[in-house]
């Protein structure tokens, strides 16, 4: 955004994620020799730093450029082994049919019919709020199931599995910051300054695909460079046709914008969220809110949590 500071960090080489500990990285189709009977994590939410559509494909899907930001808040999610086979999931998305939930979607493309887990979820990232919360919760539960079961798959092999869940599955599988191009999923590893997050949760869902077939929609935006970035450059190409359709993230960006030039939406809404230098003056922030909006402040993280493992 224009005025805003520049953001100090670099482009690294891409860095696959891999398991530590005692037993070593992942090896390609390995099993595990230790025994694991349950993990508890957090399912992190992730902000769009900026969004840019760069065009359309013949497919009907856009060309994006973004960079993901990930956050030390999320869903809290707990993977127990089972004798029985088949995964059964409860918690806070009971409500939605098991050919949508990509929960369990997640957990049936990895092709082990044989074995059995209990997944619980406790959610806290808003649906339809541009946090990733579905593709993180898909992300982790491919991650976590490999551990549980001991498959041993590697990073390329969870990569493939996880792109047609959805492009941003693709990140929380990597799980570090990234800068992201194609569709979302073509994505290199970025280190990202120190920042807290305020981020403000109007009460209403935005449609991603609504906003996507919107003719209004900027669809030719030039591509940046990872340097024009840092430096400040970069917004949200979709935050003008939301702001119009939904005065309730109106009303949130034009609170959140006179408090922080850095003020923008995050995805397809609904959320919007400013960058701080500090915890403070993030919690000060967010400390003004106004009644009936609910803020959270969270801070940026590299990487992903590490999972808690019960053995």
């Amino acid at each position: 955004m224009a005025g805003s500071p520049p953001l100090a960090g670099t482009l690294a080489g891409y860095n696959p994620w891999h398991r530590r500990g005692n037993k070593g990285h992942y090896l390609a189709m390995g099993v595990q020799s230790d025994t694991v009977t349950a993990i508890e994590t957090c399912s992190p939410a992730k902000l769009n730093l900026f969004l840019h559509v760069t065009g359309r494909r013949p497919d009907g899907y856009h060309s994006l450029q973004t960079v993901f930001q990930l956050l030390n808040w999320g869903d809290d999610m707990r993977f127990e082994a089972r004798a029985e086979p088949g995964v059964t999931l409860t918690g806070d998305t009971d409500d939605i049919a098991p050919g949508q939930n990509l929960i369990l979607r997640a957990a049936h493309t990895l092709g082990q019919p044989d074995r059995g887990a209990h997944i619980h979820i406790h959610k806290r990232i808003p649906r339809g709020g541009g946090l990733g919360g579905g593709s993180s919760n898909a992300g982790t539960t491919l991650l976590a199931l490999n551990r549980l079961w001991g498959l041993g798959l590697d990073q390329d092999v969870l990569q493939r599995l996880a792109t047609p869940l959805g492009a941003d599955v693709s990140v929380f599988v990597m799980g570090q910051n990234a800068w992201a191009e194609g569709v979302g999923e073509v994505l290199s590893a970025l280190t990202l300054p120190k920042r807290w997050f305020v981020i403000a949760q109007p009460d209403c869902t935005v449609s991603t695909a609504e906003i996507f077939a919107d003719p209004a929609l900027t669809r030719h935006t030039l591509p940046i460079t990872v340097q024009a970035f840092f430096s400040g450059a970069g917004h949200n190409d979709l935050q003008d046709v939301v702001l119009p359709r939904y005065p309730e993230v109106q009303q949130a960006w034009e609170w959140l914008d006179r408090h922080s030039p850095m003020a923008r939406m995050t995805g397809s809404g609904a959320c919007v969220f400013a960058a701080l230098e500090t915890e403070e003056s993030a919690r000060q922030i967010a400390a003004e809110a106004p009644d009936g909006l609910n803020v959270v402040v969270a801070e940026g993280v590299d990487r992903i949590p590490e999972m808690r493992v019960v053995e």
